[in-house]
């Protein structure tokens, strides 16, 4: 089990971001060199974003980010399910105004984060399957993969995702996966839920690992509402693993205060975070 967490700022908040690639099994320290390379350069640009644009516009670059490069499992990256068909799940939560935008099951779109971001504007906020892949390419996004490249290689990192606050205090998570390989035709991942991606006026959350098992725990949700007394998000973490030790996942989160975490029950999280006295990895 991993765990990290930042301090406590005063005042107005400090700008903090936090982004994963994902968890899993062990990986070889080839590999997660280059994973580290890749976040901390993504992690340098979101937080760019964040300090010009403000914590909704920083998380969804940087999932936007991740979801473009095919090391990591999301956009370009995704894997395929049975039926030989990339479906890939996002949202994005605005923790202002408490909007959440979901897309289940999205086909040949580059980045489903982006048309999640597109859905807070809208009454209706969730799309899944056909509706939710048309409504991407009457915005225009550009076209992703249709069937994985890498179907026959072995799978990377899981879910990508990004938390952030910024100066104001404002809260955003972002959640986008390409899915888990060879996955029954049709399975939901929970990165287009609010049990797998949470953002509000106290701390933001994004998971990874199995979805089920996010699901089935009410992952992030869970987080958010025992962080409403003013705990700090890395102590109802640790305790939140503890309870859930047999389940296979993690998350990252940030509070409005700036205090960071980040923890799971896998060997492995691929994580980089940013505030203004520096930077850091998560495993």
């Amino acid at each position: 089990m991993s765990m990290g967490r930042g301090r406590m700022g005063s005042g107005m908040s400090r700008p903090a971001l936090v982004i994963h690639g994902g968890a899993g099994s062990q990986a070889d320290t080839a590999r997660l060199r280059e994973a580290e390379r890749r976040l901390r350069r993504i992690c340098e640009y979101g937080y760019r974003v964040l300090r010009r644009s403000g914590a909704l516009a920083a998380v969804v670059d940087a999932v936007s980010r991740l979801e473009d490069d095919p090391m990591f499992n999301a956009g370009t990256g995704s894997v395929a399910q049975r039926d030989g068909r990339v479906r890939m799940s996002a949202s994005v939560m605005d923790g202002e105004s408490s909007r959440f935008g979901g897309v289940l099951n999205i086909e040949r779109v580059r980045n489903p984060v982006r048309a999640a971001r597109a859905l807070l504007g809208r009454s209706d906020r969730i799309l899944a399957g056909p509706e939710a892949s048309r409504f991407a390419r009457r915005l225009g996004l550009a076209a992703g993969p249709a069937v994985a490249w890498r179907a026959i290689r072995p799978q990377g990192p899981g879910t990508v995702g990004a938390v952030a606050v910024d100066r104001a205090g404002r809260l955003a998570a972002a959640t986008s996966t390409g899915g888990k390989r060879r996955a029954s035709a049709g399975r939901v991942s929970d990165s287009g839920m609010p049990v797998g991606n949470w953002a509000g006026d106290n701390v933001a959350v994004s998971c990874t690992g199995l979805g089920e098992d996010i699901v089935e725990a009410a992952l992030a949700v869970r987080i958010a509402e025992r962080a409403r007394d003013g705990r700090s998000p890395a102590v109802v973490l640790r305790s939140m693993l503890r309870e859930l030790r047999r389940k296979r996942l993690a998350a990252i989160a940030v509070d409005r205060f700036g205090r960071l975490a980040w923890g799971g029950t896998l060997p492995v999280l691929l994580g980089v975070w940013r505030t203004p006295t520096g930077s850091g990895i998560t495993w």
